[in-house]
């Protein structure tokens, strides 16, 4: 994955007048998981931003409030790439990825953001892009190359995540589709249902003509 840099501030007010008053400055509330697990009650210190959210009986999570600049975060957002951001808080640096966005459903405006800190050792689930190469079969006589899904869900170490998952359709056939479970890439485990469709060369009206002639001329 291609790095992004990123500075962010700890947040310590989330009323809605706070959040308001952020978004008017031109910034973004966000919220750093994947934090430290520790043991509950809680007795050690916590920066800035920092809270602990239970996530079972006796142990919890440490997730930080931050926030960041829209200008900082734009290359980031209004893209097809995926990008693991280093990103500076509290006077550390950590390695995150951007896990999801609310947009405001009118101005499409960018509400808040869910940032995933990330470790070498620890696998997480990302979507990525799908590139596809070759000139599949199925075209060649006639048919239309079609995209089902864009990108696909991977489970793998952040550094062992490619900028795209690159599928060659070459010996795809007309009529024909290339499904999930046929997919395989070295060091990633697909998530999505293996049946589901990633590309297919479909019929035109063309192609059913020239197939009929050719049917009729035997």
């Amino acid at each position: 994955m291609k790095r992004f840099e990123l500075n962010a501030m700890p947040r310590v007010e989330g009323g809605k007048k706070a959040l308001k008053a952020l978004r008017a400055q031109g910034c973004v509330p966000a919220v750093l998981n994947g934090g430290k697990i520790v043991e509950l009650p809680y007795a050690g210190t916590l920066a800035e931003g920092e809270k602990v959210i239970e996530i079972e009986r006796g142990r919890g999570v440490i997730v930080t409030d931050i926030a960041v600049k829209m200008e900082d975060v734009r290359k980031l957002i209004y893209t097809p790439d995926i990008f693991e951001v280093e990103m500076t808080i509290n006077g550390q640096k950590k390695m995150v990825v951007m896990k999801d966005l609310q947009f405001q459903a009118v101005k499409d405006t960018v509400l808040h953001i869910d940032f995933l800190e990330v470790y070498p050792d620890k696998p997480i689930v990302m979507e990525v892009p799908v590139k596809i190469e070759g000139h599949a079969e199925g075209v060649k006589a006639g048919g239309k190359l079609t995209m089902n899904m864009r990108k696909l869900k991977v489970k793998a170490c952040y550094t062992e995540i490619p900028e795209r998952l690159v599928i060659n359709v070459d010996n795809l056939g007309l009529g024909k589709s290339m499904q999930v479970g046929e997919l395989h890439f070295e060091g990633l485990e697909l998530m999505n249902a293996k049946n589901a469709v990633v590309c297919a060369v479909q019929l035109t009206r063309a192609a059913r003509g020239a197939a009929a002639a050719a049917a009729a001329g035997k």
